[in-house]
């Protein structure tokens, strides 16, 4: 059961909970594709999304400097390229225009979804200290700017620039350090079970799940401490 009396600190995780409400990036990402009626199957994309995130953990090809737009194009371009030349997708589908599209599509996604989030995260960064730990590529401090998120946060702790990747508890605890609390006074917020949830109840932090569509389909056992469908719930605990 979920205190917020307790609270003197939080933690959120930033990509599939503050920039697209809950949404697995792989969903979202399927979306465009379906808006598009870009014509393959979503087993299929999957495959070539599951591609484009390994290829960009492995590669350098996000730069500090890239904002979220130029992230998308790039993941869009690992795609769709891969699409082609697995033999899903013909020339007339492998063009520039549609990366482009698709891109666009995510953007506008994300920006809806940031909007409707920032106000509240202003709310909250004006009664408790937050920090960011997330799963990300090196260009978070970029991403944050551009979306006017960046001065939300005391502290950001990036996977990629601190070498420790989510569920690895050890990130938590580094978020943790920056706060200066105790992890009983921490909640952490996050859209993913495994990644967010499970770790950051293991170092004894609370927990606020944002469930939406994930990755996998749940197995009906997940619990953490409060459970919300939608970013705006997070007002309901914090007063």
């Amino acid at each position: 059961m979920f205190n917020p009396e307790q609270v003197k600190g939080i933690i959120f995780d930033y990509g599939g909970t503050i920039d697209s409400n809950g949404m697995h990036w792989a969903e979202v990402i399927w979306m465009a594709y379906e808006a598009f009626q870009i014509p393959v199957s979503k087993d299929v994309f999957r495959e070539a999304y599951v591609f484009g995130e390994r290829t960009m953990g492995k590669n350098p090809l996000v730069q500090p400097h890239h904002n979220f737009l130029d992230m998308l194009h790039i993941k869009a371009d690992l795609q769709i390229k891969w699409l082609e030349q697995e033999g899903y997708l013909s020339n007339e589908w492998a063009t520039i225009e549609v990366k482009n599209k698709i891109a666009d599509w995510c953007y506008s996604y994300a920006q809806k979804a940031i909007d409707a989030a920032r106000p509240i995260l202003n709310e909250l960064s004006g009664q408790y200290p937050l920090v960011l730990v997330s799963n990300f590529y090196g260009n978070i401090e970029s991403v944050l700017v551009d979306f006017k998120l960046d001065h939300l946060f005391k502290s950001i702790i990036e996977s990629a620039v601190v070498g420790i990747r989510k569920p690895d508890p050890a990130i938590f605890n580094l978020g943790i350090k920056k706060l200066n609390l105790p992890a009983k006074n921490i909640v952490v917020i996050g859209d993913s079970y495994d990644k967010d949830i499970i770790p950051s109840t293991h170092i004894g932090c609370q927990t606020i799940w944002l469930k939406s569509t994930g990755w996998s389909a749940y197995k009906g056992d997940e619990t953490a401490d409060a459970i919300i469908s939608d970013f705006s719930q997070i007002k309901i605990f914090f007063h």
